[in-house]
């Protein structure tokens, strides 16, 4: 009778509610060299209606690695991508400074409208979004908002 290796104590590190985060992360553990695993993954890629049913996508890591894990998943927004990448300019909040930012391709409340009322018609919206303070912008490239120190308003002090 072969012997079974006894399994591994394992805790959450994270929770997400959509399936590219969680996979972002994973991936993000998993280059550290720490092995890892999704939960409720299959159910949430299925149909993402479940996600809130079954508390969301769960990283879960060993024990002994989670306090690692937690520390890369915590880590700052990188100003610049290490290596040969001198070109790339990671975008800033113009308003709060914040590296938190993402580029919004689609106008979700009034495709959703359009949508629920038999129209489903995509909104286009090209801007770029703060995650930490709300604010939108549009960002044509490198020079537009660097260095600019900016109120709480977004206006140039």
């Amino acid at each position: 009778m072969p012997l079974e290796a006894e399994p591994r104590e394992q805790v959450t590190v994270g929770v997400y509610r959509d399936l590219p985060e969680a996979l972002l992360a994973k991936g993000k553990v998993e280059s550290a060299g720490i092995e890892c695993s999704l939960v409720d993954d299959n159910i949430v890629r299925m149909d993402w209606f479940w996600a809130n049913a079954v508390g969301g996508v769960k990283l879960r890591v060993p024990a002994e690695s989670a306090a690692a894990a937690l520390q890369l998943l915590a880590a700052e927004i990188p100003e610049k991508l290490p290596g040969d990448f001198a070109d790339y300019q990671q975008p800033r909040c113009p308003r709060c400074r914040s590296l938190n930012v993402c580029f919004t391709r689609l106008n979700r409340p009034w495709s959703y409208l359009l949508a629920w009322f038999g129209l489903p018609v995509p909104v286009p919206a090209r801007h770029w979004e703060c995650a930490n303070c709300g604010a939108r912008w549009k960002w044509e490239g490198v020079g537009e908002y660097d260095d600019q120190q900016t109120s709480d308003h977004g206006t140039k002090d």
